[in-house]
Order: C-alpha cells, then sequence, then structure tokens
C-alpha cells in the first residue's frame, strides 16, 4: 500500500501548469507557482535614474512592487498600453514580489514533463536569453520564461 502512494504522488509532480501571455507576436508561459496575482493596469509611478525596461512602482494594498517592462527586457518596441494589457505579479524567492507588464494574458495550460523541451543555450537573439524551456501543446508551441533571468539586472 505504501507503495502505491508514493507512484500516484510522482505521477502529480509530471505536470505543471503555465499562464499562457502574449508580448508581440509570441506566446510565452510562466509558471503559474510564481504568480502572486494578475492586474489590470494601473497607475505607475515612474522612478529617475533606473534601467528604462523598469516602469516604476505600483502600490499594491499598501505594498510597493517595481514594474518591469517585458518588452523593453526583451529589446522589442516600448509597451502599447490596451485594455488587454495586465501587470503580473510574481513572487519569487531572490528578488520578493516583481510586476511585469504584459500584452495578454490568454489562458492557462497544463503541461506534463514529456510537453517540455529544454532549449540549447546558443541562442543570440535578446529575448531567447529569457527562455529556458518550450512547451508543446494543442494551440501550438509555447516559450517558457526563466524568471529569474527575466527579473535579473540587466549589465
Amino acid at each position: 500500500m505504501d507503495e502505491l502512494k508514493v507512484l500516484e504522488g510522482s505521477n502529480l509532480d509530471t505536470t505543471t501548469q503555465y499562464i499562457v501571455i502574449q508580448v508581440g507576436n509570441e506566446a510565452y508561459g510562466i509558471n503559474i507557482s510564481y504568480v502572486e496575482t494578475i492586474s489590470r493596469m494601473v497607475h505607475i509611478t515612474r522612478v529617475p535614474k533606473v534601467q528604462p525596461y523598469i516602469k516604476g512602482v505600483i502600490n499594491l494594498r499598501g505594498e510597493v512592487i517595481p514594474v518591469l517592462s517585458l518588452r523593453l527586457k526583451m529589446g522589442l518596441a516600448d509597451d502599447e498600453i490596451t485594455k488587454k494589457s495586465r501587470i503580473i505579479i510574481l513572487k519569487l524567492e531572490q528578488y520578493g514580489m516583481v510586476g511585469i507588464v504584459v500584452d495578454e494574458v490568454r489562458e492557462v495550460v497544463t503541461l506534463e514533463e514529456s510537453q517540455v523541451e529544454k532549449v540549447s543555450a546558443d541562442n543570440t537573439a535578446e529575448h531567447q536569453l529569457f527562455v529556458s524551456s518550450v512547451g508543446k501543446c494543442e494551440a501550438g508551441l509555447i516559450s517558457l520564461l526563466d524568471l529569474n533571468a527575466v527579473v535579473a539586472e540587466k549589465e
């Protein structure tokens, strides 16, 4: 009986849920375990003398949270704020709470380990530096983000 319970538990660990976001023409996935909340666009207070990809800070329930532009961080054109634009609040061990601006939040997908493939490190495109692996689902391919690389300070 004990062996059966271990097997059941290990089967449950083989799937991971990802929030699928749109940035430009690309679909990216963010591991749902890092997502604290998803917010509509709110006023972002600009902070002087910071990197251009740092949009500023927001006040979320009394907590000041820095907000990054995923587009600018990836070397794309500046954000065009629309009704679909969102701020995803991430909770990361090393950095605490951080918000990222995305063009659109599309859906939540569940991927099994067999549907996820690591990408090689020889990609030189700016936005590829932030992708850890690629997920395959019915909707097509989803580039899965390495959130530590996204949030890390650029040299």
